[in-house]
Parts: C-alpha cells; sequence; structure tokens
C-alpha cells in the first residue's frame, strides 16, 4: 500500500488528478481505459482538476469507460440528490470528449435490483475488469455504501442503509433523514479490490480514525476499507488534516518513502 500524504486538500485533489491522467495518458491497450468513479465530497476537486486538464488538451476521455461505485435505489436521475445527477452536474457534463455511452451508473429506478446489479457485474467483467477505481471513504471507513460489517468479498448489490448514514447524508436532504433513501445500489468490496489499482481518497481531521484502521488496523469487516490492506496496487491520497490518528512511525515512514516516488 502506498500513502500519499499531501499539504492539504487542494493539493491531494491535483496529486490524484494527475495520477488518473497520466494513467489514462499511458494506456496503449487497443481496449479503453475503465475508470471507477465515487460521490461524495471527497472527489469533486479531483473531478474539477481532470476538467481542466480535459479542456486545457491534457488527457482526454474519449477512449474511457466510467463505472460509478453507487446510486440512490428509488431515486430519478434527474432527481438533484440522485448520483447520476451529481456526476453529470460535476464532472461528465464539463468533459470535451466524453462519449455518453460509455458513462455506467445503477439504475436506482429498476424494477428488478437483483437483475440490476447481476447486469453491472457483468458489464464490468465485459470489459475486462476496471483499471482504476478512485474513491472516498465514510467516517467509520465504508467504501461506496458498503457499511461495517458487510462481505469483504461482496458484489454489487442492494444495501441497506444505517441510521447513522442516513443522518449524515440528511444534509442534503432538507436535513430530514426520512428523505433520505433507506437503499441503494452499490459496487462490492470484492468488486473494487478486483480493480488493477485502487485510489482512495481520505481528507479532513473527521476521517482520521479511519485513515487511521486503513493503514494500521487489522483487517476486519467492521472496517471495510481495511481490504484495501490486501490489495498489491492500493493508493491512500490523503491530507495532513487526516494524518491525526497515525502513529508517528507510520507517519514518518511514508512521508520518507514517497519523497522520491514519482506518480
Amino acid at each position: 500500500m502506498r500513502v500519499v500524504i499531501q499539504d492539504d486538500y487542494n493539493k491531494m485533489c491535483k496529486w490524484a488528478a494527475d495520477y488518473i491522467a497520466a494513467r489514462i495518458n499511458n494506456h496503449k491497450e487497443d481496449r479503453p481505459f475503465i475508470l471507477g468513479l465515487p460521490t461524495g465530497s471527497s472527489p469533486i476537486g479531483v473531478y474539477q482538476e481532470l476538467v481542466r486538464m480535459n479542456k486545457a488538451g491534457e488527457v482526454s476521455f474519449a477512449n474511457v469507460v466510467t463505472f460509478n461505485m453507487d446510486e440512490y435505489l428509488g431515486l430519478p436521475r434527474e432527481h438533484d440528490q440522485s448520483y447520476w445527477y451529481f456526476m453529470h452536474y460535476y464532472f461528465f457534463d464539463h468533459l470535451v470528449d466524453m462519449k455518453p455511452e460509455n458513462i455506467n451508473i445503477l439504475n436506482g429506478m429498476t424494477d428488478d435490483p437483483e437483475a440490476e446489479c447481476a447486469r453491472y457485474e457483468e458489464k464490468i467483467a465485459s470489459y475486462g475488469g476496471i483499471d482504476l477505481f478512485m474513491g472516498g471513504i465514510g467516517v467509520d471507513g465504508h467504501i461506496a455504501f458498503n457499511e461495517p460489517f458487510t462481505s469483504l468479498n461482496s458484489r454489487t448489490g442492494v444495501r441497506n442503509l444505517t441510521t447513522d448514514t442516513r443522518i449524515v447524508n440528511s444534509r442534503f436532504f432538507d436535513n430530514d433523514m426520512d428523505k433520505v433513501p433507506a437503499q441503494a445500489l452499490s459496487v462490492g468490496i470484492g468488486t473494487v479490490t478486483d480493480s488493477k489499482e485502487v485510489l482512495i481518497l481520505i481528507n479532513g481531521h473527521n476521517k482520521a480514525r479511519a485513515l487511521a484502521k486503513t493503514v494500521e488496523g487489522g483487517v476486519s469487516q467492521r472496517w471495510t476499507c481495511s481490504a484495501l490492506q490486501m490489495h498489491n496496487n492500493a493508493i491512500i491520497a490523503c491530507d495532513e488534516e487526516a494524518c491525526g490518528e497515525l502513529t508517528v512511525d507510520t507517519y514518518k515512514y511514508f512521508l520518507d518513502i514517497e519523497k522520491n516516488e514519482r506518480l
């Protein structure tokens, strides 16, 4: 595992965007580059930088296929809190060469959620898997909507959202938890860790415990983020504020080992 510590949120996002752009630009295979994407506050700065790079001609998305992590069950895509809406508002609508047919987001209005999830897994497999999956984590270490105690081998499926998650997300729903959907469709932990590379963004003091559990804790369903310890190409991009609960030796180790690393 790599842990790349940046001074602040903006530098973290710049590093992550540069890394993703480099992977896309260096992709020489005949098939498209397959990119997994999250929603939430953490990736917004990364999306803004990738849009800037795209408009400046520094990276092209013409040969990129995307798969998003999750979607609320029961929200139409036009709803301003759907993740379809989020991705188009913050990212897809601003790219100059992203092909709409290459955008994949779970259908929250499906009549058959289980079939929709199976179809999603099959489509990912049809491309040969995901090359790079970017994600964030919650304060309890969850990735996508894989709440604590979700199997670390889980695949895309229906997830019941905890009260804590719905309370946290209620800030987007007029601070009314009852307006937050009780279920979501989400890729599994196994879906993410099957990717060739995983890049997780962790920023802010409120994520400090989650970062420590991701890097220093034991592998456990209690902290689904800990599954990244078992991935050969997992990268954590974080800011200084998120490092508050790392031991001093761990913090110094990653600063030292990364000082001469390139993207």
